[in-house]
């Protein structure tokens, strides 16, 4: 109901009011069980009006409270973060999650640089080319891991991981309220195989780093300082 429809029908209620009046405020005073007929007449003219101004009053409160309920949306990102993430990859780098990824108190980022849906790209999931997660620490940030051809971290190349260079990942991610944060990269080559797995990368509280996780998710895998055979195929 719009407000002129409103003002119309309070004008109305208000005349139904003052015509009830009229017709009562003449009466005799012959009583019905004790009460003046005059009486009753000005109490049910007097509840009617009530009625009718408290109708007007709600709706109009509630037409003045949806037009201030609208707020400008924040950002989803805050501009310290997305500064952060430029700087390691960029200025289109899309920042996937940040938070307390890894329940140790401090802000941690995850950024890429994602591969745009096109029709010569119709891959499934999200496909980037670099990735960067990063730690806030005393005001500025640092990076913890970086994936890109390889996956690096600052003691060298995380166990697992392919020894052919790679020219983009599927990336996946999860939180858990109580583990944290869980990272799952795919190595993405001409034909999508189904049956590659992907590399699981988790905050190892131990040594205080990422790594990655063996095929059954149940430990921790070294670095490894250079790429060699002993690496493993995926």
């Amino acid at each position: 109901m719009n407000q002129t429809e409103q003002s119309s029908n309070c004008a109305y209620g208000e005349g139904v009011a003052a015509s009830l009046y009229k017709e009562h405020k003449d009466a005799s005073s012959v009583h019905v069980h004790g009460i003046g007929l005059r009486h009753f007449g000005c109490a049910l003219v007097l509840g009617a009006a009530m009625m009718l101004g408290a109708g007007c009053d709600s709706t109009q409160t509630s037409s003045n409270s949806s037009q201030t309920a609208a707020k400008p949306a924040e950002p989803a990102v805050p501009e310290d973060v997305q500064s952060a993430a430029s700087a390691f990859l960029g200025k289109e780098a899309t920042v996937l999650v940040f938070g307390d990824l890894a329940k140790t108190g401090t802000r941690q980022l995850l950024a890429a640089n994602v591969v745009p849906k096109t029709p010569k790209n119709t891959l499934p999931g999200t496909i980037v080319t670099r990735a960067v997660l990063a730690e806030e620490s005393n005001g500025s940030w640092h990076e913890l891991m970086r994936c890109d051809e390889h996956l690096k971290n600052e003691k060298g190349y995380l166990g697992g991981s392919p020894i052919e260079p790679v020219a983009g990942w599927r990336i996946q991610f999860e939180q858990n309220a109580t583990e944290g944060f869980h990272l799952y990269l795919t190595p993405v080559k001409g034909n999508d195989d189904p049956h590659v797995l992907p590399l699981a990368v988790h905050w190892n509280p131990a040594v205080k780093r990422y790594q990655t996780l063996d095929r059954n998710y149940e430990h921790f895998l070294p670095e490894a300082a250079s790429l060699g055979p002993a690496r493993s195929h995926l």
